[in-house]
């Protein structure tokens, strides 16, 4: 069938380390799968391989947590160690409930626990893995050196979960976008029916995000890497921070 989009998870790819080369590390995998990038492919990344890379640890031993951590800590059943990295990450607390502490994250965005985490992480009873410093940069990064290497145009969006407040289950979201729009604007095109779409704002990074999420997983199916192909917009600018929604239209914090 013509004009179909694939959604293929990059299989061969070891644990990645601190200071790991990760855009040589994904040529070596596709190679080795005898597949070669073509022009206009995106390439979806999970966060969790973007952070190792960038030695993005704490050993939660190092921590010392604050007043307010401790607060909140006894509040949610938290460890205050781990709350206390929370508070670092974030702007401010929205939410705090048992098992719950959601947050206004430095890059913008709201989620569960400033998005640090401790699966999928050697010693991941005493060690944590924040976000990215710069997801945005990082994408950026990995395209330049996969685009020299191939030599083709190149979409890259990296990962994470978030969870919804309305409703149940964890979905893929853009946290950082190089290549490719990050939020189509549908305004002033044509319905079905020659009606004129005069609010309609897709949020396109983050649906290349949830169809890679159905093949990456969450556990332990160790496939970090998805490539996309048959995607539109590829080769215009886009950022994740595109995404956020403006505090003056949020009707919810």
């Amino acid at each position: 069938m013509q004009g179909g989009l694939t959604v293929w998870p990059v299989p061969g790819l070891p644990l990645v380390q601190a200071g790991d080369d990760l855009a040589g590390l994904i040529g070596g995998a596709l190679a080795a799968a005898e597949v070669r990038l073509l022009d206009g492919d995106v390439l979806v990344v999970s966060s969790k391989i973007i952070s190792k890379s960038e030695g993005r640890f704490v050993r939660l031993g190092t921590v010392q947590p604050s007043a307010e951590a401790h607060d909140l800590a006894g509040r949610t059943g938290k460890d205050p160690r781990m709350v206390q990295l929370v508070l670092d990450e974030s702007r401010g607390v929205s939410r705090v409930g048992k098992h719950v502490l959601v947050t206004t994250h430095r890059l913008g965005f709201t989620s569960a626990n400033a998005g640090i985490d401790q699966s999928n992480v050697a010693d991941g009873e005493e060690t944590a893995l924040l976000l990215p410093l710069d997801p945005d940069a990082s994408a950026d990064a990995l395209r330049q050196k996969l685009e020299a290497h191939f030599g083709v145009r190149l979409g890259v969006v990296i990962t994470d979960t978030h969870g919804r407040p309305f409703r149940m289950g964890n979905v893929g979201v853009a946290i950082g976008v190089s290549g490719v729009v990050a939020l189509l604007d549908l305004r002033g095109q044509p319905d079905l029916y020659g009606r004129v779409l005069k609010i309609t704002l897709s949020g396109y990074a983050d649906l290349i995000a949830s169809a890679a999420h159905l093949v990456t997983g969450e556990g332990a199916e160790g496939r970090p890497v998805v490539l996309v192909r048959g995607l539109a917009h590829v080769g215009e600018t886009g950022r994740a921070t595109d995404l956020v929604r403006p505090p003056e239209q949020d009707m919810y914090r």
